[in-house]
């Protein structure tokens, strides 16, 4: 490695290298990192105290440093130093160095601005040039060098469904048309699909707009409590009971009532929705008087009803009254052009901090995005842009700061799933090979040849399974 020693000048010859300080009060610490960063071919500063350190490190200095190296202890509290440096607007990524467990110390530190934290004695001099490579590379992304390319979208921030692909379109159109009627909607998909916001669309878009919209997950609660919550119970009813209570169709009259999960009623209650449905009218639990209410309802479920029906979980004649009109959520592995969209939705509505500007995230990030199947649909989708921006600090998203905490920890095929909804063998078989296609690509670094030999097939089988269509019908 280079030991070349001296004052830096800048000069035309080195104007491409950068520059590092390096601030540490042991000698033994300031020569081995000289070492390794001269080897990098870095053009290196060294300062031995805090009073060095904020000297050297000048504001608005035409040769800035492109990172800095600070010890935790040395005369003066390392964080503080840092956070003076902040404070005089010293932009450099600053790397935090310690020989004793980080604890608060590194948490301090990284809400003050530090990007890394290192700790002495170090794992290797491969390792501390990779954090400051890493520190450097983000820097000057975060200035938006020419070689950088972010997600460029304008998203209305009022909206809450994003959608540009095929089906939303279609999906938005409907809306339109059944909003300003009374007819009841069935609301079909997966988890996560974005069912309960077009039940508020239809609400918002509706002449009942002014009226309340309730919502109400018929699977979160037993059947006695679900029937006292939807219809109300009289004084008396049952033990504690003390008063009359009014049910959320009561409470729902004249606005929307959402039944989500519809699909886990049960059968005795479903005979009492009947009725609501075709009568308008209801008794309270204990009670005889006939309740008449005006209510829109709109149902939803992540269930294939028509096999629910077939299977005698779910009452033919109540399928008939709810699926007047079905809008069926597709998952997000079917519209993929959306994805870029809802990250651009999503990084306006999760800031850093309520004082910061939206992240920005490169286009290497958002295609890694793409290319995910995301078992757990928009939901999914949001807590992983959420996340990013917090690793990120509300600053750029890289490809390192996408993870997908779900991704190989459960299965992404639901088979009864795929079965109620009319799948064949031959169907699942298709989708789980393109499921290890994928999850063998994410675990090979995106290489196709080591996932291939991963799986024991050729480039071009692989090729083909990545890109094949998902074979299986989605519930109607």
């Amino acid at each position: 490695m280079g030991r070349a020693r001296g004052h830096l000048t800048k000069g035309a010859d080195d104007m491409a290298q950068p520059r590092a300080l390096i601030c540490d009060d042991d000698d033994a610490v300031r020569e081995f990192l000289r070492e390794v960063l001269e080897g990098e071919d870095y053009l290196v500063e060294e300062a031995a105290t805090s009073a060095e350190t904020l000297a050297k490190a000048q504001p608005g200095s035409p040769m800035p440093h492109d990172v800095i190296l600070l010890d935790v202890k040395m005369e003066q509290d390392g964080v503080d130093v840092l956070k003076q440096l902040r404070d005089r607007g010293i932009e450099a990524p600053i790397i935090m160095m310690t020989a004793v467990a980080p604890g608060a110390t590194a948490a301090a530190a990284i809400q003050n601005g530090a990007v890394d934290y290192l700790v002495k004695p170090f794992d290797s001099p491969e390792s501390v040039a990779q954090s400051v490579a890493r520190a450097v590379a983000y820097e000057r992304l975060k200035q938006g060098g020419e070689e950088a390319q972010f997600l460029s979208v304008n998203v209305d921030p009022r909206e809450r469904i994003i959608g540009v692909s095929p089906q939303m379109i279609e999906i938005f159109k409907l809306v339109g048309l059944v909003a300003r009627t009374d007819t009841t909607v069935l609301i079909t998909g997966e988890t996560g699909t974005g069912k309960e916001l077009i039940s508020e669309a239809i609400h918002a878009s509706s002449d009942r707009r002014n009226g309340p919209m309730i919502k109400i997950n018929c699977a979160a609660l037993p059947e006695s409590l679900l029937e006292s919550m939807l219809f109300g119970h009289e004084k008396g009813a049952f033990t504690g009971a003390l008063a009359q209570h009014k049910g959320l169709f009561e409470v729902a009259h004249r606005g929307t009532i959402l039944l989500d999960e519809i699909g886990e009623m049960s059968l005795s209650l479903q005979a009492k929705l009947l009725r609501v449905l075709q009568d308008h009218q209801f008794e309270r639990v204990g009670g005889t008087e006939p309740v008449k209410v005006d209510v829109r309802v709109l149902a939803a479920t992540n269930r294939d009803l028509k096999t629910e029906v077939r299977d005698r979980r779910f009452r033919e004649d109540l399928f008939y009254r709810l699926d007047v009109i079905e809008i069926h959520m597709p998952p997000l592995r079917e519209k993929r052009e959306d994805i870029p969209l809802l990250v651009s939705h999503f990084l306006e509505k999760h800031r850093y901090s309520p004082r910061s500007s939206p992240a920005r995230i490169s286009q290497e990030a958002v295609e890694k995005m793409r290319a995910y199947d995301w078992p757990g649909n928009v939901r999914e989708l949001e807590n992983v842009t959420q996340r990013a921006v917090v690793l990120s600090q509300g600053q750029v998203i890289t490809e390192e700061h996408i993870s997908f905490s779900g991704a190989f920890s459960r299965p992404l095929i639901d088979v009864e799933q795929r079965v109620r909804a009319g799948a064949t063998l031959a169907d699942l078989t298709s989708e789980l090979q393109r499921e290890a296609a994928t999850v063998a690509m994410g675990l090979n670094g995106n290489n196709p040849d080591k996932a291939a030999r991963a799986l024991a097939i050729t480039t071009t089988e692989l090729g083909r399974l990545v890109e094949m269509p998902a074979a299986v019908k989605e519930p109607a």
